[in-house]
């Protein structure tokens, strides 16, 4: 924010707590960010549309930032994370909000959509298109495909593992993935074939100097919030995906009702987790009322960071068919 106030409200949830980041009045745009980001995240947005006559609230999910972490799997479920989101709506909106949902973000979205529709009154998914629930859990597809190979949602489902790995240098580890997700990345570089016992940051590079869309002090605001909270919360999300499967069978195959739309980097390897589809052919293929999709040229996972002016056009164009 440079120049606009910015506001830090605390919204309950039974025993949770939740840091949400407020600015500007009008109708509520609540912006859920993904793994491993905080609501700072969405910095150049709340800014943007809060001139705009929008008032725009950016959460700490729960696990990360100013909100509470706890400990158990279970308590990183969609439909736990959904609850959040109904309750800063409720709070800061009257019972209404757009949605802007990026990475996990875009999961915890779109659930919160079907499971509350008259919480959310349309949806812009940033990264990862809607992707109905099928009949076998999206971590257990994952390890069949990726069986004789690394997937880092594999790795992560070991309780500890990827704590202990990405806390033993937490600047360098965010550099590291930050980069290696982002457009200006070598092409190549997260996908490249490692052996199923590989760790995380296995071939990743600490590029010197990092890409000027993240400056030294953003990443000190991410440095400082994951050393204060560590990596348990952000990695239980998931863990907690076949309690999705087991918790979420009245929404397998529903599609998604509300306005909606997507954008996406053309360099985001987010379009190929699952081998041999392109996840950006047809993001709106599940959605009933898709008013359309923006894929940015030579732009990678973090669009709302890497590209905030372009991301910010987009959306801009879906707030105005609402």
């Amino acid at each position: 924010m440079t120049g606009r106030r910015l506001d830090l409200v605390s919204v309950e949830n039974g025993p949770i707590t939740l840091n949400v980041a407020v600015a500007g009045q009008g109708p509520l745009i609540l912006c859920v960010h993904g793994w491993p980001e905080l609501a700072y995240s969405w910095r150049h947005q709340l800014e943007h549309f809060a001139a705009r006559g929008y008032r725009v609230a950016a959460l700490d999910v729960r696990g990360y930032g100013g909100s509470s972490k706890p400990h158990e799997v279970a308590d990183y479920s969609l439909r736990e994370l959904a609850s959040d989101v109904v309750a800063v709506v409720d709070q800061l909106g009257q019972g209404k909000a757009i949605v802007f949902g990026h990475d996990w973000g875009a999961p915890i979205s779109w659930t919160t959509a079907l499971l509350h529709p008259d919480k959310v009154s349309a949806v812009a998914l940033l990264s990862v298109p809607y992707i109905p629930l099928g009949d076998i859990s999206f971590i257990d597809m994952m390890r069949a495909l990726y069986k004789d190979r690394f997937f880092y949602q594999v790795y992560f489902q070991r309780e500890g593992a990827a704590e202990a790995e990405l806390e033993a240098d937490l600047r360098t580890s965010l550099r590291k993935v930050y980069f290696a997700w982002s457009g200006s990345a070598p092409a190549g570089m997260w996908e490249a074939r490692k052996p199923a016992d590989a760790r995380l940051l296995d071939g990743l590079v600490d590029p010197q100097p990092f890409p000027a869309w993240m400056t030294e002090r953003d990443l000190d605001v991410y440095v400082e919030a994951f050393q204060a909270g560590g990596f348990r919360g952000p990695l239980n999300r998931y863990r907690a995906q076949n309690l999705d499967f087991a918790e979420l069978r009245e929404i397998v195959g529903k599609p998604l009702p509300q306005p909606s739309c997507f954008v996406g980097g053309e360099r985001d390897m987010a379009r190929a987790l699952i081998p041999g589809m392109d996840l950006y052919a047809d993001p709106g293929v599940g959605c009933t009322d898709f008013r359309g999709s923006t894929i940015l040229p030579g732009i990678g996972h973090w669009v709302q960071q890497e590209a905030p002016g372009e991301t910010n056009a987009a959306l801009e164009r879906f707030l105005s068919t609402l």
